[in-house]
């Protein structure tokens, strides 16, 4: 099942993409896809209905962010060996992990601002995994018991802000529009490898970032796991796992986007996003 959210912002309704490539509307069923909904019980309901039943939403409707206000919004640093390696650092022995404020959010396919005065705005294609079930020192064994699905995510980062202004990354991590996610939830019984997904990410037409979720040095199991150790995991909560060689601060010279650019990201069985970059 993919869910998503169509409609301009604040005015969302949730959808359903059918096997025809319909968005179908399913709010009469959930008033969104949020903290309050994104569970099993959710997933059910809507599993035992028939899609062509309900109403097609246009595709020229923009498509929003496939979570409406998560509760938590997490990253994962340096947790692909290959991305690791490219920056000389040695292999993290747990996992470092991250917050993007949750005003950072917006769509698949929204524009990416470039804050005033920033000079290095970086870009991350990254395997997203969506929070279904509440889950405090769960086991590894269990730890997808836990999980709804999967999502793309570009965890847009601004360099200099992350690692220059202060001992923390997240006010480099958390801009408005840093945190594109979407354009769907792909529930995990539809994606049986997911650490075997290939990703990719082009500026301009050129491939910068071309990776693989085999690479991940902490698994999703046992990241939701370390998670749920150091905090409670709600239903909606997101998690971004880390991203592959490519990055715009490891170039020679570093590279960083521009005003006027185009950012297309995807990873297998997750779709794309297609971001206008803008100057402000």
């Amino acid at each position: 099942m993919k869910l998503c959210r169509i409609g301009n912002p604040g005015k969302e309704k949730p959808a359903i993409l059918d096997k025809n490539g319909n968005y179908r509307n399913v709010s009469e069923i959930v008033n969104d896809f949020d903290s309050s909904t994104l569970n099993f019980n959710t997933l059910k309901e809507l599993s035992n209905k028939n899609l062509e039943n309900f109403p097609i939403i246009p595709k020229n409707e923009r498509i929003g962010a496939c979570v409406n206000n998560p509760k938590k919004f997490l990253g994962i640093g340096l947790n692909f060996k290959d991305h690791a390696t490219e920056q000389n650092l040695p292999i993290p022995k747990e996992p470092i992990i991250f917050s993007k404020f949750t005003s950072c959010i917006c769509g698949p396919d929204d524009n990416i601002n470039i804050p005033k005065g920033s000079n290095h705005t970086d870009w991350e294609v990254e395997l997203g995994f969506v929070i279904g079930k509440e889950a405090k020192n769960v086991s590894e064994d269990n730890a997808l018991d836990h999980v709804l699905g999967f999502t793309l995510v570009n965890d847009v980062s601004e360099r200099d802000f992350q690692k220059n202004r202060g001992l923390t990354w997240d006010k480099g991590k958390g801009f408005d529009t840093f945190g594109p996610i979407g354009p769907y939830i792909v529930t995990k019984d539809e994606i049986n490898n997911y650490q075997n997904l290939n990703m990719y990410l082009d500026v301009n037409g050129e491939r910068m970032q071309t990776g693989n979720s085999s690479q991940m040095i902490f698994d999703i199991k046992k990241l939701v796991s370390y998670m749920s150790y150091c905090m409670t995991l709600l239903p909606g909560d997101i998690c971004c796992t880390g991203t592959p060689p490519g990055v715009g601060e490891n170039m020679k010279p570093p590279r960083f986007l521009k005003g006027g650019e185009t950012v297309v990201l995807g990873i297998d069985k997750l779709g794309t996003q297609t971001h206008k970059v803008i100057k402000i």
